[in-house]
């Protein structure tokens, strides 16, 4: 018989991070840039009315089947909850006003992922602002643009599953930094030729599947289990408003300085929170 008492001083080992959150995440952007290749084929084809619009009804009718399949998770963070090594601070609040000023500013990790993910989704509104002329010289070219607005999802996408496996091997904060580091690339190689189009949407794919579930899993990590759902969605309410704010400065960057200057822009911009985040790994 075993006894028990001899287990009591072990301090409990936190539950090791689920590739779950990783194969949601790389199942919808994989699915974005299908999504993209067949609608850009269908519409080539038959127009841009209904036959395109059609599959939007198919894919509601079937997300709506599955989540009424989908289980409660509930049960899973009461688990966690239970075999968590620190227990809630004394006067740590977990509600929503809190912990959505903590996760936004207070905390420096969480208010840094938190920036890096309104980056990563800010520049991606000059990517695709860029593609339309750049894909159109000196004819419409709709073969072109439907392969670079697949080939970028679809990697971004398929790539989270092994950068996510990396990033609970070597840590988060390499792959936040250097997946920074290649998007700025993608969009400095953004330029007419085709070939240099794919390399940026190559590049652009592979940094944000680097950046993406290294920035989940840092929010996780630095997030107690009582209000970790809510720093996640704060953190997804950064991350996600990028896309509004790059469409916003887009349009009056390039009205002011052009696309070129704006995508030029966004680069900067991308390189300067590659240069000024932190290197050493805190997760």
């Amino acid at each position: 018989m075993v006894d028990d008492r001899q287990h009591e001083d072990r301090p409990r080992r936190p539950l090791t991070p689920r590739p779950g959150h990783r194969l949601y995440e790389a199942a919808g952007y994989t699915a974005v840039g299908v999504t993209a290749l067949l609608t850009g084929y269908l519409a080539t084809s038959y127009g841009l009315r209904p036959v395109p619009e059609r599959i939007g009804i198919v894919f509601v009718a079937a997300g709506l089947a599955l989540a009424l399949a989908v289980r409660d998770t509930a049960a899973h963070g009461a688990l966690e909850l239970a075999h968590h090594t620190k227990p809630l601070s004394t006067g740590e609040d977990a509600r929503l006003k809190a912990t959505f000023a903590r996760t936004s500013w207070h905390n420096r990790s969480l208010r840094g992922a938190s920036q890096a993910g309104l980056i990563n989704n800010l520049n991606d509104r000059p990517h695709l602002g860029r593609l339309p002329p750049a894909l159109h010289p000196p004819r419409p070219r709709p073969r072109r643009r439907r392969l670079i607005k697949g080939l970028y999802p679809i990697l971004w996408g398929l790539g989270q599953i092994p950068t996510g496996h990396l990033a609970d091997r070597i840590g988060r904060k390499p792959l936040i930094v250097y997946g920074m580091l290649v998007q700025s690339i993608a969009l400095a190689l953004l330029e007419r030729p085709l070939l240099a189009d794919i390399l940026s949407a190559l590049f652009l794919g592979l940094g944000t599947a680097m950046v993406y579930p290294a920035l989940i899993a840092s929010i996780s990590g630095h997030a107690h289990p009582t209000w970790r759902a809510n720093a996640l969605g704060t953190y997804r309410f950064w991350r996600d408003i990028g896309y509004a704010a790059g469409a916003l400065i887009a349009g009056i960057l390039a009205d002011l300085l052009g696309l070129n200057a704006t995508v030029i822009a966004a680069a900067v911009l991308t390189a300067a929170r590659w240069i000024t985040e932190p290197r050493s790994d805190t997760r």
